[in-house]
């Protein structure tokens, strides 16, 4: 899986590593960054997507899909397609634009609007991967925690350094009897919630 990552999905990830440091370094209005997951998150996120029960794949927060492209990775080996949600209509057109030359349309379900529109909906999720705008987490986990299969993963981005604005929700879960969870210093820090 990551030892032959395809080389278009791999061109694609190079190209907005590269857009993305280049945001971080020259000042891009925040909104307009693409504001993504450093590789070695993409690359935990994908073992444990892999390693999820049976069930559906979903990530709330596309950007331009960095991080939908390592999911993919692990969507394709578990023989499912990830549906990602995205508000901005910008970050959809870019996230479109990555699908199409990464040649991943077939294992991706992109949703251009608010996912709280959709998640209490959604049953059977064994995999989510949450990274929105950070006022959103606390109501998205509530949304997502009773749809999940047991033994399914919820992983939250920038546990450690949106630490303060994530306490909320952050203390909920290492309280929340429904879940085990921690927080993993990996890349700015992921919050791990497994349904029991």
């Amino acid at each position: 899986m990551l030892h032959n990552i395809p080389e278009p999905i791999k061109q694609r990830m190079h190209t907005l590593e590269a857009v993305d440091t280049r945001d971080r370094q020259d000042g891009t209005p925040r909104l307009q960054r693409m504001r993504q997951i450093p590789p070695e998150t993409g690359r935990f996120i994908t073992l444990l997507a892999a390693t999820a029960p049976q069930g559906k794949f979903i990530e709330i927060g596309t950007s331009a899909g960095y991080s939908t492209l390592w999911l993919v990775l692990a969507a394709r080996e578990r023989g499912c397609r990830i549906t990602t949600f995205e508000l901005l209509d910008e970050k959809v057109r870019l996230a479109e634009e990555t699908f199409r030359v990464a040649g991943v349309e077939d294992s991706v379900n992109l949703i251009a609007g608010d996912a709280l529109d959709y998640l209490a909906g959604m049953q059977d999720i064994a995999f989510c991967f949450l990274d929105a705008e950070k006022e959103i987490y606390s109501a998205c986990y509530e949304a997502v925690v009773p749809n999940m299969v047991r033994g399914g993963l919820l992983v939250a981005d920038n546990a450690i350094n949106h630490r303060e604005t994530l306490r909320p929700m952050i203390e909920r879960s290492l309280a929340d009897e429904r879940v085990d969870a921690l927080v993993v210093p990996i890349g700015k820090g992921e919050l791990i919630c497994r349904k029991v």
